[in-house]
């Protein structure tokens, strides 16, 4: 496992946008992703897979807005968590099973990529737990996650929003499940957090 204190956690900015690249390689994490799953609808998302991703993804980074956080053990960039308002991802909007629960705003982690040496080691969830403090020191009083529902010992092929497991340990509580393998995690900011 590694330890709170080996790992240390920085908004993605154009400044640490190399550090990105190097750990999504050049397949941008997986498929030609480069987190832009959930702010891209049907056609738009395959049309850009590549390439294509991976400009719109640095022009966001471009324009000063942080679309996520990079997590480094020793100075290399180990992990990834996507942490935005709700409203940055059209795609969850029109999800039958991921459709809002109600009318709050919410931030959302949409993703956790995790360098392939540094998995099962706690790195999730403390991507889980640095986004929980990003988006509050943004003012977010509600966080949501998507995972899903892993079967033991058996991790699902698409775990890129996370286990349920992992949102657990990391103080999320389940609020809704519209799909038995897909639920909706919430956290809550205590008042005066």
């Amino acid at each position: 496992m590694i330890e709170a204190d080996e790992i240390s956690f920085h908004p993605l900015t154009q400044k640490l946008w190399r550090d990105f690249e190097l750990l999504f390689g050049e397949r941008g994490a997986c498929g030609g992703c480069w987190c832009m799953f959930w702010k891209l609808r049907g056609k738009a998302f395959d049309e850009n897979k590549g390439e294509g991703n991976r400009q719109m993804q640095k022009s966001v980074v471009d324009a000063k807005h942080v679309p996520g956080l990079l997590a480094y053990v020793d100075g290399y960039p180990t992990g990834w968590v996507a942490i935005e308002p709700r409203n940055q991802y059209p795609k969850l909007a029109h999800s039958r099973v991921l459709k809002p629960v109600d009318d709050q705003e919410v931030w959302s982690i949409t993703c956790l990529f995790v360098e392939k040496n540094h998995r099962r080691k706690g790195v999730a969830i403390q991507l889980i737990r640095a986004a929980v403090e990003h988006a509050k020191k943004n003012g977010a009083k509600i966080i949501e996650g998507y995972p899903v529902e892993a079967k033991k010992d058996e991790p699902p092929p698409f775990v890129f929003t996370g286990t349920a497991s992992a949102f657990q340990q990391a103080g999320f509580l389940e609020v809704a499940r519209r799909s038995p393998a897909r639920p909706i995690f919430r956290f809550y900011v205590k008042k005066g957090e």
